[in-house]
């Protein structure tokens, strides 16, 4: 029998794979991590032991030899689990870093082929910009072209976003040979590790400038304001976000440039409201039309509308002409306008208006729930 038992200690089959044994790791690692048990003072050794199980179980030819022999960790080429190394790893590493390192890289692997290569940083690409337009309900059912000012960080026109006075004055950095990136080695419990950390010397960018512009001081960016014209399509609606490419600020250096995100605020209307691509308005109708039928004329995006009112229309109704809405921002159809009609009661009425109305009011009286009725009721 093995003098410990890692299988175990990890809550794991004899059989387990590679991937059950670093799930396994990692979710007894969260429960038992000195930094989240600082009041367990068993915390430490409980880490350390489950780390030293995964050591071995994580890597086929140490796993091998325990399966065969039951040697623990101190037999396998001389890594052992001592408390220096231990207290060294500890606090020299995150949380997060103790995956990447112990379980990280394709391999699962521990000791030296645990390290990781690191890659020449991409960060000098510009920042992406957003401006935020506020435009009219006509113009978001119309689409409009907009002419945008936008203050930003453009490239230097002087050396054209080198950052150097002259093309011969960038050369490679010393410190990093060009790559961007210092490599560091440092011996853990687990053991080799190799580490990498931008450039100090040129911030990953892998060239140092000798003689720096003067427009930019070396940056490569200078402050400008650039017009833009923003083609804003048909059926845009509030948050709407419109991706011009390459329009953001410019990176240090001749790096990439970002984007442009123009986002849209359409403007509450006087007149219509909006649920999604249909429109709403209400319109007053004089009672005698709502009684007898006849045409009025509707507002709408596109000018006045004529609207036919069949005789006796009620109070409420909705009446639905199609294609009068907002045009689907994909292509695909267009909304209808809902027009609501509220009819109008006249406050005031002549002597003969209301001897008429009182005569008609009398063909009504034997029918209930009649349209005059109610009015005067």
């Amino acid at each position: 029998m093995p003098e410990k038992d890692y299988y175990k200690i990890l809550g794991v089959e004899k059989n387990a794979s590679k991937e059950e044994i670093k799930k396994a790791y990692k979710r007894m690692a969260k429960q038992c991590h000195p930094d989240l048990n600082k009041h367990d003072p068993k915390a430490t050794e409980k880490f350390k032991e489950i780390s030293e199980a995964a050591s071995v179980l994580g890597d086929e030819q140490k796993k091998e030899q325990y399966d065969q022999y039951g040697t623990s960790a101190e037999s396998f080429g001389g890594q052992g689990f001592n408390n220096a190394d231990f207290s060294e790893f500890m606090s020299s590493t995150n949380f997060d870093d103790i995956f990447d390192q112990i379980l990280g890289g394709g391999n699962f692997g521990f000791g030296s082929r645990g390290g990781r290569k690191g890659s020449r940083e991409s960060s000098s690409r510009g920042s992406d910009l957003r401006y935020d337009l506020e435009i009219t309900l006509e113009d978001a059912a119309h689409g409009i072209t907009k002419t945008l000012s936008i203050p930003k960080l453009d490239t230097c026109g002087e050396c054209d976003g080198s950052g150097a006075k002259s093309s011969s004055d960038v050369e490679k950095c010393s410190v990093c040979n060009g790559s961007g990136a210092e490599r560091h080695t440092r011996r853990t419990a687990f053991g080799l590790f190799q580490s990498t950390t931008t450039c100090s010397r040129c911030r990953g960018q892998g060239e140092v400038i000798k003689h720096p512009c003067s427009e930019c001081d070396g940056t490569g960016r200078v402050e400008n304001t650039r017009k833009l014209e923003v083609k804003i399509p048909a059926g845009v609606d509030t948050g709407t976000n419109l991706r011009v490419s390459q329009e953001g600020e410019a990176g240090l250096r001749g790096g990439g440039k970002g984007d442009l995100y123009v986002v849209l605020h359409v403007k509450k209307h006087d007149v219509f409201r909006r649920e999604e691509n249909d429109l709403y308005v209400d319109t007053p109708i004089p009672f005698t039309v709502a009684a007898l039928g006849g045409e009025i004329e509707v507002p709408t995006l596109d000018g006045k509308a004529t609207l036919k009112i069949p005789s006796g229309t009620q109070p409420g109704t909705i009446f639905r002409m199609k294609g009068k809405g907002i045009p689907n921002l994909q292509g695909y159809g267009t909304g209808n306008q809902n027009v609501h009609v509220t009819v109008e009661v006249p406050d005031k009425l002549t002597s003969k208006q209301k001897e008429l109305l009182e005569e008609l009011n009398k063909t009504f009286s034997e029918k209930k729930g009649g349209f005059f009725r109610r009015i005067f009721e």
